[in-house]
């Protein structure tokens, strides 16, 4: 059985592309804290692994229009090891996660207010305010949009 789940923040802000045939893939990377750090080899401080993430079709999108830098989610896939060859003519080896569900346990405004972790919000700067999002042309297939403050959980 081949099944990774992961809880972590995205260390930058996820890129959606589309292949030829028009499929939606979104690529990013979750930072996600060991449980159990060696203490002589990092004087305690936390450690963390970062680990890449993709996402096809539909879920590329949501993650596209939702997901920002900073953001808490929970990532349930497989792991994928791949091969390509290099401009150089070496062999390459990727591993990486393909996500089959994305839940967001934070929202987005959250982590616009948190110093650090917004986008754009540097040591000492003003975080950004929220802005509007502009909504893809299928987005109401999902039902009304729904401000995050709004959200129960």
């Amino acid at each position: 059985m081949n099944k990774a789940i992961l809880i972590g923040r995205l260390t930058r802000d996820p890129e959606v592309r589309y292949t030829q045939s028009g499929v939606a893939v979104c690529t990013f990377t979750l930072a996600v804290d060991r449980r159990f750090a060696r203490r002589d080899a990092n004087d305690g401080q936390p450690t963390a692994d970062f680990i890449p993430i993709v996402a096809w079709r539909k879920l590329a999108e949501i993650c596209g229009n939702n997901l920002i830098k900073g953001r808490r989610i929970s990532v349930e896939g497989r792991i994928q090891v791949r091969s390509y060859e290099a401009q150089d003519g070496s062999k390459r080896y990727v591993t990486e996660i393909v996500a089959d569900e994305i839940e967001f346990l934070d929202s987005r405004s959250s982590v616009q207010h948190e110093g650090g972790f917004g986008a754009g919000a540097g040591a000492g700067a003003p975080a950004p305010q929220p802005q509007p999002q502009s909504k893809p042309a299928d987005a109401g297939s999902f039902g009304p949009s729904i401000p995050d403050e709004e959200i129960p959980f």
